[in-house]
């Protein structure tokens, strides 16, 4: 690139910074206060027993009745905070995918990270037994195969990165083989656990859970500081951001890393809730043409607050897994980015 093709993009960078600058903080002061508002309904009204909204402060600050304190410390607010932070978690993600991907299709729940996760459970589940701790593990390794399968496969120079994601998807489905081999030879107790987490359901969540997904958004955070510039310049296309001095592959790697870290720790928490890492993002273009990553995060937080929600008070005799609210949502949303997809191609 000429150095005046380079001042030329830069100012156009600058200008478009400052053009969505302003209706990005109101879109954004709005989503969060939908979340927050979303939080205070999960802390008062998320479960059988209702806690009265005059009496979440008190409780909050360990001067509530016994009832109300433990029903709001040590089971609504972890997860409320799980929701928020995984929801987060999970937009970041998928955003970043679709980012530096270019494909709205190209989120880890679509190019295998989440089926590696849900793999490495049922394999803790089934073979060894054992849950808990043992089973967040065991989805970490799993997500941790399948990006790096989806890296090591799916990147080739020159041929852009419409392969990764077809790699992406035939990992998924070797995944998701996995799973069904391994619930044909599991028992009926063995099975329903299993389903249950690939499911995905917040029910069971604890602080300890609020603290790992706290550590994983506060890093990322820090991990985005500095890669958040460069990502700018990846998306105006490799020719550009190099001229700019951008290590374009460098960029990409670490971009598809983050995602898949905060993929896996979100879903070894949560189990494998689908959805929410793909429609954060378009929603978010949708309130905010030009928005960033914080606002898929908030969309996201919002997104897996209110599927829980509706979750904990749908209208019938068993408790809903989270998983299936947005799996309600998410498909349609699919549905329409692959139509929308088709029509422009």
């Amino acid at each position: 690139m000429t150095t005046l093709e380079v001042a030329r993009v830069a100012d156009q960078l600058r200008a478009d910074r400052h053009a969505r600058t302003g209706a990005g903080l109101r879109t954004g002061a709005l989503v969060a206060g939908v979340g927050l508002l979303a939080a205070l309904l999960g802390i008062a009204v998320g479960g059988s027993v209702q806690v009265p909204l005059a009496d979440i402060p008190a409780s909050l600050v360990g001067r509530g009745t016994a009832l109300a304190q433990f029903v709001v410390m040590e089971n609504r607010v972890p997860r409320v905070l799980v929701a928020l932070l995984a929801g987060a978690a999970f937009g970041v993600a998928g955003s970043l995918y679709q980012r530096i991907v270019g494909n709205p299709l190209a989120t880890p729940d679509v190019i295998g990270i989440s089926a590696g996760a849900g793999a490495g459970a049922v394999v803790v589940l089934v073979l060894l037994g054992t849950g808990g701790v043992a089973v967040q593990a065991g989805a970490l390794v799993g997500a941790g195969l399948a990006a790096a399968l989806v890296m090591l496969l799916g990147q080739r120079p020159g041929e852009g990165t419409y392969r990764l994601v077809l790699v992406g998807i035939g990992v998924a489905a070797g995944f998701s083989a996995v799973i069904s081999y391994l619930l044909s030879r599991a028992d009926g107790a063995t099975q329903l656990r299993a389903t249950r987490w690939l499911v995905g359901s917040l029910s069971g969540v604890a602080w300890p859970d609020v603290r790992a997904l706290v550590l994983t958004v506060l890093l990322a955070a820090a991990v985005l500081v500095v890669l958040g510039p460069r990502l700018e310049l990846v998306r105006l296309g490799d020719r550009v951001a190099t001229g700019l001095g951008t290590r374009v592959g460098r960029v990409r790697l670490g971009a598809l890393l983050l995602g898949a870290v905060l993929a896996a720790i979100a879903t070894s928490v949560t189990g494998a809730i689908a959805f929410v890492a793909l429609v954060a993002g378009p929603v978010a273009q949708r309130l905010s043409p030009g928005s960033g990553l914080l606002l898929a995060g908030l969309v996201g937080a919002d997104l897996l607050m209110v599927a829980d929600l509706v979750a904990q008070n749908a209208p019938v005799i068993s408790p809903v897994p989270t998983g299936v609210v947005t799996a309600l949502v998410g498909a349609p949303v699919l549905v329409f980015l692959l139509l929308r997809r088709r029509s422009t191609t």
